[in-house]
């Protein structure tokens, strides 16, 4: 009996006055809290959505970068550029995937004090941009010791083609043609 009191006192409960309160009641929340999660999400999408494309420019910048400091630690430990990424041990493939390829080229202007080294991260995607590193070796003023000064580039367009060298100007490592540096 006692199940049967319950259904009746849930009946009465349900008078049409009652639904039509919960009725007005549901549709009054839908167009607070509709609107509210609509332009949370309009705010938040978006940046999401620019962080995923920026994800293989950051591992080939951070690739190059971490290969102009292994080029700088093994000249300081062998007075000689690496000629290659696995001499250098930083860890890191010329291949990560599909993406980037990463190499290293040394180049000898006029004698082993005038060397320097470039390291590229050359994008596989039309829609990447590249990005080349350098190493180049400068004489201390008032002194016979070398040291070495480094710069990371990145190209101007996205492309799959190699950037140009940077050079030194006037002692100062300065990014090449249609490249433009990036923070180290």
């Amino acid at each position: 009996m006692m199940k049967s009191d319950l259904a009746q006192a849930k009946k009465a409960d349900q008078s049409p006055l009652l639904k039509r309160n919960n009725r007005w009641s549901l549709w009054i929340r839908l167009l607070i809290y509709l609107p509210i999660a609509v332009i949370v999400a309009a705010l938040i999408l978006p940046s999401f959505l620019c962080r995923a494309d920026k994800a293989p420019t950051s591992e080939a910048r951070t690739y190059v970068g971490s290969l102009n400091k292994g080029q700088q630690a093994y000249f300081t430990e062998n007075s000689k550029f690496g000629s290659n990424i696995d001499v250098l041990g930083v860890g890191l493939k010329t291949d990560t995937g599909k993406n980037y390829i990463y190499s290293t080229r040394v180049a000898t202007v006029k004698s082993a004090k005038e060397q320097s080294v470039f390291n590229y991260g050359i994008s596989k995607k039309a829609d990447y941009r590249s990005y080349v590193g350098a190493v180049f070796l400068s004489q201390v003023t008032a002194s016979s010791d070398v040291t070495t000064l480094a710069i990371l580039c990145e190209a101007n367009a996205p492309g799959d083609t190699k950037p140009p060298d940077p050079i030194v100007k006037n002692g100062i490592p300065t990014c090449g043609a249609n490249t433009q540096p990036v923070g180290q």
